[in-house]
């Protein structure tokens, strides 16, 4: 394992890994119309990736509200758990995120298919987990229940 402390707390990375997942989920459209009645199409619309989806809205929220050394290190840990490089060289991905880092994070992360999968896997090689922050779980602590942002 590197020896590298993250930007991010687990808890973050958990919650954006969450967010993610429940945005993958979700199918593409298929109904253009959106003057149809919800109760007509059995509400499927509930079910597919639709621009103003409240999973997305609170997925970009997160993202965007995280300091730029969060970001960078967020994509760095999509990059490590996709399998771009090793853990042992870690901040090499962490400078290749600086270098690429810009205003459209958000939206580079949300297009990022398994996202969650990834981020998972990332903090996985660090010897992380988000098993401890998983909802329903006794000692589970959301990042806003301890204190927000760290960094």
């Amino acid at each position: 394992m590197a020896d590298v402390e993250l930007a991010i707390s687990p808890e973050k990375v958990c919650a954006v890994a969450a967010l993610a997942r429940r945005w993958d989920a979700k199918d593409a459209v298929t109904e253009t119309d959106v003057a149809s009645n919800p109760a007509d199409d059995l509400q499927a619309a509930v079910l597919e990736n639709h621009p103003d989806d409240p999973a997305l809205r609170e997925l970009v929220s997160l993202i965007n509200g995280l300091s730029e050394d969060e970001q960078i290190d967020l994509v760095a840990l999509a990059w490590l758990g996709r399998g771009d490089d090793s853990v042992e060289n870690f901040e090499s991905l962490r400078q290749a995120a600086a270098e690429a880092h810009n205003t459209r994070t958000a939206r580079y992360l949300c297009g990022t298919p398994l996202l969650g999968d990834y981020l998972q896997e990332g903090l996985a090689q660090f010897d992380l987990s988000c098993e401890e922050f998983e909802p329903g779980r006794p000692d589970a602590e959301s990042p806003e229940a301890s204190g927000g942002s760290s960094g």
